[in-house]
């Protein structure tokens, strides 16, 4: 199938500019300026793979690439699974994921991480590749791993969704001396934030309200550990990413063009803590959202280049889990279906550019882990796309929402910008509102 997509604006590597696309086997074959008035073999523009597609008055955008997600399988299915999140990222122009191994069992072994990649050949939507996660002793499987399959190795330094908790010394020098490929680290300190809970529990009952929880995993609790990843990073020379920055404080350990990065994610950059009070446990997550200034440090970290990369921690759960307080509420949100449209408003709003966006979202995650032949408009890349449509308005409802879980802390909040279609390998996985469930992403290749 020869897909030309005509009428639309491009947006890629810094330039805005009008032009018609050309796919051919899933590959992007040519990049023509200007706009094409007319196309043999056109087809209807409502079937799934049209010879045409008039992209007149969308933006055209390469398809997001996360590089943070918690899909939950196998082991947690209940609240989300690799088919009902697959079609979430497709519905949110996201044609590429790389799931975290915090799941049951966790992807910490040579055949856990085989498995996933099993469930995704039958059940992902969008490209797909896996974390593999370390552990207080299993440094020593690192040299198995296949560089070209996987971006890169997850360490919590924190205690987190999982019990993957590493805080041995001797562990942690290993791992940062030890890792092939880049590391990515979930950076707060437990002891911290356990001295925090326990004053607030004698302050505020056994389970305090979910207002207390950016006290509890404090800013103190997540510079400290983010400091001792930053100078492990540079004492052993490591490829350290460091996931979801909540702090102003934080971003003082950052600088740009650094080989030590650092990624934001959606609910820290447009939520505050005051939104506690309308939300509750619903925008309840780790690292915890912090203040306004904290907030605003992180916006003006997109635009310098303190922040390399966005991403959602998109971390579903039941409602049902989600009751309580600091105590009992899970942490976690699902974010992935309305990343890029949430990202696009404070685009509107003057945060940053539409090319930064593409830059932190697109390009960005591209680069930093090596990720072959995807995450720009090019010749000879694979044609993963998404096409939005400013001046769109429409309302976040129950029933557009397509994460198992059912919920989203977006709820009831109206767009301007909508995500119109979303080609994954030239595929029109998504458009209309609907997904092809029928298709299946492809393993995402590295280095």
């Amino acid at each position: 199938m020869r897909i030309v997509i005509e009428g639309g604006t491009i947006v890629n590597e810094g330039r805005t500019f009008d032009g018609t696309i050309i796919i051919e086997d899933g590959n992007i074959v040519d990049i023509v300026k200007g706009q094409r008035t007319k196309v043999k073999g056109s087809l209807s523009p409502s079937t799934f793979d049209d010879a045409l597609i008039n992209a007149s008055g969308c933006y055209i955008l390469p398809g997001i690439i996360d590089d943070h997600v918690h899909f939950r399988e196998p082991g947690m299915t209940e609240k989300a699974d690799m088919d009902t999140e697959s079609r979430a990222a497709a519905a949110g122009g996201v044609t590429s994921f790389f799931d975290m191994p915090n799941t049951n069992p966790q992807t910490t072994s040579l055949e856990t991480l085989e498995a996933k990649f099993a469930i995704a050949r039958q059940k992902s939507h969008v490209n797909y590749s896996f974390f593999y996660g370390a552990t207080n002793d299993n440094v020593d499987t690192f040299p198995q791993l296949d560089i070209h399959r996987i971006p890169g190795i997850k360490l919590f330094m924190g205690s987190s969704t999982g019990n993957m908790l590493v805080d041995r010394q001797e562990a942690l020098e290993r791992i940062f001396k030890t890792t092939p490929l880049p590391l990515m680290a979930h950076c707060e300190d437990t002891s911290i934030i356990n001295r925090n809970m326990a004053m607030a529990k004698a302050q505020y009952g056994e389970d305090p309200d979910v207002t207390h929880h950016p006290e509890i995993r404090s800013e103190e609790a997540c510079y400290e550990s983010t400091r001792l990843a930053v100078e492990l990073a540079q004492k052993h020379h490591t490829r350290l990413h460091v996931a979801h920055l909540t702090t102003g404080k934080e971003l003082e350990l950052f600088a740009p063009s650094s080989l030590i990065t650092a990624e934001a994610v959606i609910s820290h950059l447009y939520f505050s803590d005051a939104d506690y009070q309308r939300l509750g446990t619903r925008i309840k997550c780790n690292p915890a959202i912090k203040t306004a200034n904290d907030r605003e440090a992180l916006r003006q970290a997109l635009t310098d280049g303190r922040i390399t990369v966005i991403g959602t921690d998109h971390a579903p759960h039941l409602l049902s889990q989600k009751e309580g307080g600091c105590v009992k509420a899970a942490s976690g949100m699902p974010m992935i279906q309305f990343s890029l449209v949430t990202m696009l408003e404070l685009v509107d709003q003057g945060v940053l550019s539409l090319e930064r966006l593409v830059e932190l979202m697109c390009h960005n995650p591209a680069r930093l882990f090596e990720v072959r032949n995807r995450g720009f408009i090019r010749r000879g890349y694979r044609a993963d796309l998404v096409l939005v449509r400013p001046n769109t308005p429409w309302t976040v409802t129950p029933d557009s929402i397509l994460s198992k879980c059912g919920w989203s802390p977006m709820e009831g909040h109206t767009f301007s910008w909508r995500v119109e279609r979303t080609l994954c390998n030239g595929h029109s996985v998504y458009m209309d509102g609907n997904v092809d469930t029928n298709y299946i992403g492809e393993e995402i290749a590295f280095r």
